[in-house]
């Protein structure tokens, strides 16, 4: 899952950062609305952070604006402002979940879990594919009753097509889910990447689909 996270607080910034690459997701880290604006004009997110009090203006205008040109990107509000008032104002602006600061960076990942879980047709964390059990919330996979160990690398990409079963995922889209691990992505990552998942799971889990990409399997 690719995250934008709106925040100016530097230290918390930095918490709830390293809290989502921890989870295994990529994380983009802005601390403006316009700095915002440009990268959702230039990447697809799956989830938006976004806290309401920030250095050129508030992020109730801006969720209002992004809900009133139509984007769904699920948002979750991430702010000190705690009155009821405050909550229903924001929930009513659009957002998909609303936490106050401070909060339990572990509570973070379990909303943001469940946001994705709902938007992704997948409200069971637990998915049974042919021979393999997922727990999506514990990101650990079961073949035949066995335990299968993928490195955090392998469960992004193999997460990205339990969550997308039957789309066909372009090369670049599952390059922008390395981008959280801070390394470059070289020209076969993904072809390395995917041919070891094969091999863990079964060679026909994941389908290439000549001259466009790859998708989860009828094999699986």
């Amino acid at each position: 899952m690719r995250v934008l996270l709106i925040e100016d607080d530097t230290v918390l910034g930095a918490g709830v950062r390293d809290q989502i690459k921890a989870e295994g997701h990529s994380v983009d880290w802005v601390t403006r609305l316009d700095e915002a604006s440009d990268y959702l004009a230039s990447a697809a997110y799956d989830l938006l952070l976004l806290d309401l009090m920030l250095p050129d203006g508030r992020g109730l205008p801006f969720l209002r604006e992004l809900r009133g040109r139509g984007d769904v990107t699920p948002v979750i509000i991430l702010t000190a402002l705690d009155q009821i008032s405050d909550r229903i104002e924001g929930l009513n602006a659009g957002a998909d979940d609303y936490m106050v600061k401070p909060f339990d960076l572990s509570e973070l990942s379990a909303r943001l879990a469940a946001v994705a879980r709902r938007y992704s047709g997948n409200p069971n964390p637990l998915i049974t594919i042919g021979n393999l059990e997922i727990d999506l919330a514990a990101k650990s996979v079961r073949r035949n009753g066995k335990p299968v160990r993928l490195t955090a690398r392998e469960w992004v990409l193999f997460e990205a097509f339990v969550q997308r079963p039957g789309q066909i995922l372009s090369k670049a889209q599952l390059e922008e889910r390395l981008y959280a691990f801070d390394t470059e992505v070289e020209s076969n990552t993904i072809e390395v990447h995917v041919s070891r998942l094969r091999k863990k799971l079964d060679k026909g889990t994941i389908e290439t689909v000549r001259g466009m990409g790859y998708r989860l399997g009828g094999a699986a």
